[in-house]
């Protein structure tokens, strides 16, 4: 009987230990499914194609935006479009795996990887559209506080970028109001700082005026 008890406290520490490298693990695996993901950019591929090099033109961010000024409104939409995806795709995958708590993980990844791309030396876009397309994959019902407060940012200012701050600081209020585990309500304050940070040259721009 006391052997078996021995033996049996590895095997029962061992169960207790096995699910948290199991969670580490899979989250590793998010962050690095989502990165990639994001880092691959759709609007200096377009461009390239085109001949066109999008850093030195207009803003020189390669984004939805800024492609959309250089090739046109058709250009920039598609280009919306796949960097949506690019959030979208990674949470929505690991939600159907049932680890939802990693493609939260997933999701804010996939957002770093566009704005820090290391196919472009770090640079990148400014997130917008591929967070949009992590919170419909995490929270659909948050789009509609959030894009109603783009509108109306747009509205007042017709500037994206000013547009894109109003819309990320209701996140984390539309995430307060609804949300299904608390880790929610933390992806959205990272993901609000991420592009509030990618947006800080608007909100100086806009304050020094």
């Amino acid at each position: 009987m006391p052997l078996v008890v021995v033996l049996g406290e590895p095997a029962y520490a061992l169960a207790e230990v096995a699910p948290v490298v199991l969670s580490v693990l899979i989250g590793s695996l998010a962050a690095v499914v989502g990165y990639g993901v994001g880092a691959i950019n759709p609007a200096s591929i377009i461009a390239r194609v085109r001949g066109v090099d999008l850093a030195s033109v207009g803003s020189g961010n390669p984004g939805a935006t800024n492609a959309g000024r250089a090739l046109g409104w058709r250009v920039g939409v598609v280009v919306g479009v796949l960097d949506a995806l690019k959030g979208f795709l990674p949470v929505l995958a690991f939600e159907l795996l049932g680890y939802p708590e990693a493609g939260l993980v997933a999701g804010l990844a996939a957002v770093l990887g566009h704005v820090t791309s290391p196919f472009l030396r770090g640079r990148g876009g400014k997130g917008v559209a591929t967070s949009l397309g992590a919170i419909l994959a995490v929270q659909p019902i948050w789009v509609l506080p959030v894009m109603a407060a783009f509108g109306l940012g747009y509205a007042l200012t017709r500037r994206v970028g000013l547009s894109s701050v109003a819309a990320a600081v209701v996140l984390v209020p539309a995430a307060v109001w609804k949300h299904t585990t608390d880790a929610q309500i933390w992806f959205a304050v990272a993901l609000t700082v991420l592009v509030l940070v990618r947006h800080r040259r608007n909100l100086l721009a806009a304050v020094r005026r």
